[in-house]
């Protein structure tokens, strides 16, 4: 085969390659983040690289965090929920971090408190017979 063949068959390996590679990855590669006007805030859902939702909130009319924010691992398991006022942090935030949760009270964008927990056991309890 003459090398312009060998460079011809090369190129043409590379574009299937990537139209193959495209067309797996629209799924997931191409979710962007949305801002959604919601009343007098804008409600923001953030992905990760791999088209997880990484966070989930509210901005104000002025740009600041407002009202409830989620977080998110790559994994899609939640990371983290608290509240925010006008971009400041304010009640009881909880963390998740493998076996551990983290309660962490906020005053004045101040941590005023912080409570650790270990999870050893999974019970569900049921007013039910």
């Amino acid at each position: 085969m003459s090398p312009m063949k060998k460079f011809l068959t090369f190129i043409a390996l590379l574009l299937i390659a990537q139209l193959g590679y495209a067309q797996a990855c629209s799924k997931i590669c191409t979710k962007k983040n949305s801002y959604v006007k919601n009343g007098e805030l804008i409600e923001a859902k953030l992905y990760h690289t791999n088209g997880v939702v990484s966070q989930t909130g509210f901005y104000n009319s002025d740009n600041k965090l407002q009202g409830e924010w989620i977080s998110y691992d790559t994994a899609g398991n939640q990371t983290a929920k608290g509240f925010y006022d006008n971009g400041k942090k304010v009640g009881t935030w909880t963390f998740y971090q493998g076996d551990m949760i983290k309660e962490v009270s906020y005053n004045d964008s101040r941590i005023s408190e912080v409570k650790t927990w270990e999870v050893t056991d999974t019970r569900v309890v049921s007013n039910h017979p």
